[in-house]
């Protein structure tokens, strides 16, 4: 198991934190974005106003965004119905299997240093966007008590892998994960 996979580039309390501007001007130009617990809660449907203002800043920036969910087709079509984006579901994250179908439905081929990977998990979002070189950005969840159980295990693993980070690279777990695996 290579740690290094499970270390996102930075991480952010919420996506509203995030300086998209700036990223923007550093190169990158696609963002493929979690959407359970990243944008939107478990147990709600939709996105909320200031998240839907937030996407469409992204946009304006001139950002391509795709939504990428290891969810079922219903739950992520509603998404991309009511966002106006394209998205990939059952990504089988952290395979590249879901990153790559990513990859060919966005509007151009984007080198793989353009590409932002946004995600509220270590075990599938950051370790699936490390394994094809994206830059990973996670977050913290919005509210774990809505995770379903196949995520809650992922999240007893993480505090394994996060314990391991913590011994093998002290500056980087200070750096990246420490107040992620403090909330």
């Amino acid at each position: 198991m290579a740690l290094k996979h499970y270390i996102p580039n930075i991480t952010y309390k919420s996506i509203f934190e995030i300086d998209f501007l700036a990223y923007y001007e550093q190169g990158f130009r696609l963002v493929l974005l979690d959407i359970d617990n990243t944008i939107i809660k478990y147990d709600q449907a939709l996105a909320d106003t200031d998240t839907l203002k937030l996407l469409e800043s992204i946009k304006t920036l001139g950002f391509e965004v795709i939504l990428i969910s290891n969810n079922n087709r219903k739950r992520v079509s509603l998404v991309m119905e009511q966002t106006k984006l394209k998205g990939v579901w059952f990504a089988l994250k952290p395979l590249k299997k879901g990153f790559k179908k990513a990859l060919k439905i966005a509007t151009k081929d984007y080198p793989i240093n353009e590409v932002i990977n946004i995600g509220d998990q270590i075990m599938t979002d950051v370790k699936g966007g490390e394994k094809i070189g994206f830059f990973t950005i996670l977050v913290h969840p919005i509210e774990r008590g809505t995770d379903t159980r196949s995520t809650r295990i992922n999240r007893f693993f993480e505090r394994k892998i996060i314990k391991k980070i913590k011994s093998k690279y002290p500056a980087l777990y200070e750096q990246r994960l420490k107040d992620y695996e403090e909330m």
